[in-house]
């Protein structure tokens, strides 16, 4: 086996599981789920079939990843946080031809017990704040905090905090890497 899974974990047949990943205590993985190398599922953890997980995602305890959630490499999803796949659920009405695509891009975080609304793509290397409730998508470097979700900040690749200097340039307190703000886009530069 290219991967562990503790003994109390059920993996189910037919799902693609990478090397290296780690699959904690009382987690399932379900038919038709794809897991890349090096990722880190906590206890409790739920991944229904169709997920995609790229490479080195980590989601921690307690987190539900229904039909339609993607998160591409290095992705973080806290404790409880909530990702949903019906717009208006119901119980007594089958809308499983309405699941809706949630996309997490690249490095982004998603804090403890934030809820991501379905439909709505995270782009690269956001940070959505804990108890966040995200109901648009959120551009490259945001930090969204609050319920509803707004904007409040730009965030590094190292989960820093930005501040723009009056030529818009913001230098990360741990990388040091250089960020430029120029018509509310945030893009690296150096």
């Amino acid at each position: 086996m290219k991967y562990f899974a503790h003994p109390t974990a059920v993996i189910d047949e037919n799902c693609a599981i990478g090397e290296g990943t780690k699959i904690w205590h009382f987690s399932h993985i379900m038919t038709g789920a794809t897991i890349g190398n090096n990722c880190n599922l906590g206890q409790n953890v739920v991944i229904s079939p169709g997920v995609i997980l790229g490479n080195n995602v980590r989601v921690q305890n307690n987190v539900s990843l229904y039909e339609g959630v993607i998160c591409e490499d290095d992705v973080f999803l806290g404790p409880g946080a909530v990702l949903t796949n019906v717009i208006n659920p119901r119980s007594a009405v089958s809308r499983k031809n309405q699941f809706k695509t949630t996309l997490i891009k690249k490095g982004a975080t998603i804090g403890a017990n934030a809820t991501i609304v379905c439909g709505k793509t995270i782009y690269q290397y956001a940070f959505i704040g804990a108890g966040a409730v995200v109901t648009k998508d959120v551009p490259a470097f945001a930090l969204i905090t609050g319920n509803p979700g707004r904007q409040t900040g730009w965030m590094s690749e190292y989960g820093h905090k930005l501040k723009f200097n009056t030529d818009n340039i913001a230098v990360c307190e741990e990388s040091k890497q250089q960020y430029l703000l120029k018509n509310n886009i945030v893009i690296r530069i150096a």
